[in-house]
């Protein structure tokens, strides 16, 4: 499909296979699925295993935990970045310039690093 309505036309042709797939696995779903109104008496309580839930359903997590699991993403989304760099680092016509940038990435998460140390951030108390 070419011109300039080619691509909308594209478009629109994913998003109605998409709204398709949707509608048929939801209708599969429906019609394949056991139809049972009369279940068991405690089938809709918050666990099945036997033993009855204690306590309120309101759990509060600590922040730390939240910010433990960012500062990992942040370091292996660098593992990501380091790897191609290694890669390309190696090609002719690659050489200071790329080594520099990667200095100064490198340099703006050890700068994380740090703030997050000082900060006492990464003490597990």
């Amino acid at each position: 499909m070419d011109g300039y309505l080619g691509s909308y036309a594209t478009l629109g042709l994913v998003l109605a296979a998409g709204v398709l797939v949707f509608v048929g696995a939801f209708s599969a779903n429906r019609l394949l699925r056991p139809a049972n109104p009369a279940s068991p008496p405690g089938k809709f309580i918050a666990y099945e295993s036997g033993i009855d839930p204690v306590g309120g359903d309101w759990a509060q997590a600590q922040i730390r935990y939240y910010v433990y699991a960012y500062l990992y993403v942040l370091f292996a989304v660098e593992a990501v970045f380091l790897f191609p760099w290694a890669v390309v680092f190696d090609l002719p016509g690659f050489g200071v310039m790329v080594a520099v940038e990667m200095a100064i990435f490198v340099a703006v998460l050890a700068l994380g690093i740090l703030y997050a140390w000082r900060k006492k951030i990464l003490t597990w108390t």
